[in-house]
């Protein structure tokens, strides 16, 4: 992680979430996105600051704020984003693998409240990644 990710992380913790979120207004429409999917729960777009050839990400349209947050009632959704994360990658040409990662609190880099899955690829990645 970078160093600026590792701050951006530090300063949404102290805040701690509060209203819309960017990705809450990248789902009704109000802040544009290049969008690969949608259904009736979740909403896949390419990240703006790709750190991959391959980088989208794969949101919830009902807010979970993080990961730990998830009750027993989110197992299905939960799933389903997994689902779809892999869906999209094998339609980005990701035969060779790729990466998921959620990002669940301070430690973890979250600086958008808002569970959300990175899917990165395209290239050989590292390991250990953080």
């Amino acid at each position: 992680m970078s160093a600026e990710e590792v701050e951006k992380a530090k300063e949404a913790a102290a805040k701690g979430p509060s209203g819309p979120t960017i990705f809450s207004k990248i789902i009704d429409g109000s802040i544009p996105a290049k969008i690969i999917y949608r259904d009736e729960t979740c909403l896949a777009f390419h990240d703006v600051s790709p750190q991959a050839p391959v980088h989208f990400l794969v949101i919830p349209i009902r807010p979970i704020t993080m990961l730990q947050h998830a009750e027993e009632g989110d197992e299905k959704l939960l799933g389903h984003l997994l689902f779809v994360a892999n869906k999209i990658a094998q339609q980005e040409g990701l035969e060779k693998g790729y990466r998921v990662v959620v990002n669940n609190g301070e430690h973890g880099c979250q600086s958008v409240f808002h569970l959300h899955l990175h899917v990165l690829g395209g290239r050989q990645l590292g390991w250990p990644p953080g």
